[in-house]
């Protein structure tokens, strides 16, 4: 069942600091499945964090990237090369360890060592601001490519959803649409690749962590994605959480460091999907067209479904804090 929670916090900002809810003291609105409007992000005030590279196997497609110099033509060359050589190794160090202290060492002896191994085995994970308050977009809508890329693909993460005390209150599912053409080129043009307009897709629910639904539920949950083209084109893939090379409360450890988020954050987990399926190219692998539904799934969180258009194209992000306010104030909420 669905409940009206406004009365009790005006934001999921603010509800995420007041676990747990009474959700029946609160209004009800009926059946989930009979509600007549769409659902948006769940996500309002909450600063939206990524960790990159947190699977062995998205570390060695950070550093085919970053080889081929975001030329997907170059792909398959360098995929031979950089797996023969430091695939094996990348899977059985512990980041921060003395193991993958001496690793980094015998790579860079080889001149095979890349920034993105730096954040994949050494001690500070890869936590970047993938995007601004009230910018997330929902379950059914358009999420966006910039147009000017030509090799990009979706990232199936798990984002924890953190409150104001830096507690990890609950979870829900996420597509960090990756620019893999503009990362490859320059790992400083992240910013650029990762923050545009409906590039971040959240949904369709967060899901309260309880007795019955844990971290530990996460630690070994299964990712499902399903991408189904107009052309035709059908691609799954599947992530297992039990793979990630680092503990998921080290990376909202590392997220808080030195830093306060006193409206909470939404932090993606990071992906170990490898998009290496050609679509049109061989050797190229897969990219994103205009129309391609993308479907993220886990038994524990739903189905996060959008589909894909360009930043370019998708609608317009028009209501800032501002504008939010102004709406709370309308509704008598504040």
């Amino acid at each position: 069942m669905a409940y009206d929670l406004s009365k009790t916090a005006p934001t999921t900002s603010e509800l995420a600091n007041l676990i747990p809810i009474n959700a029946k003291a609160n209004t009800l609105l009926g059946p989930l499945e009979a509600l007549e409007f769409p659902l948006l992000s769940p996500v309002d005030l909450q600063c939206i964090k990524a960790c990159g590279v947190t699977f062995a196997s998205s570390a060695l497609e950070r550093v085919i990237e970053e080889a081929s110099r975001g030329n997907a033509g170059n792909a398959l060359k360098v995929r031979e090369r950089i797996e023969a050589q430091i695939s094996s190794s990348l899977r059985k160090v512990v980041p921060g360890s003395t193991e993958a202290q001496a690793l980094k060492e015998i790579l860079i002896e080889n001149h095979l060592w890349s920034q993105y191994l730096e954040v994949a085995i050494g001690p500070y994970a890869e936590v970047f601001t993938k995007a601004p308050v009230l910018s997330t977009v929902g379950p059914h809508a358009e999420v966006g490519i910039r147009s000017d890329s030509k090799w990009n693909n979706p990232e199936p993460e798990i984002v924890l959803v953190i409150n104001a005390r830096g507690e990890a209150i609950g979870a829900t599912l996420g597509n960090d649409v990756n620019l893999r053409d503009l990362e490859g080129r320059s790992a400083l043009l992240l910013g650029k690749a990762k923050d545009n307009n409906a590039s971040c897709a959240i949904g369709p629910l967060i899901r309260l962590f309880d007795d019955d639904f844990t971290l530990s539920h996460i630690r070994e949950s299964e990712v499902d994605l399903l991408i189904e083209g107009k052309d035709g084109f059908r691609l799954e893939g599947k992530s297992n959480m039990s793979d990630i090379s680092r503990e998921p409360l080290d990376l909202v450890s590392q997220t808080l460091s030195e830093h306060q988020y006193p409206d909470g954050f939404a932090l993606f987990l990071g992906t170990m999907f490898t998009p290496v399926k050609d679509r049109d190219v061989k050797g190229e692998g897969f990219t994103h067209k205009v129309g391609d539904v993308v479907k993220i799934s886990n038994s524990y969180l739903g189905v996060l479904s959008n589909t894909v258009t360009t930043s370019a194209n998708a609608k317009p992000w028009t209501i800032g804090i501002a504008e939010f306010y102004k709406n709370l104030s309308l509704r008598g909420l504040i």
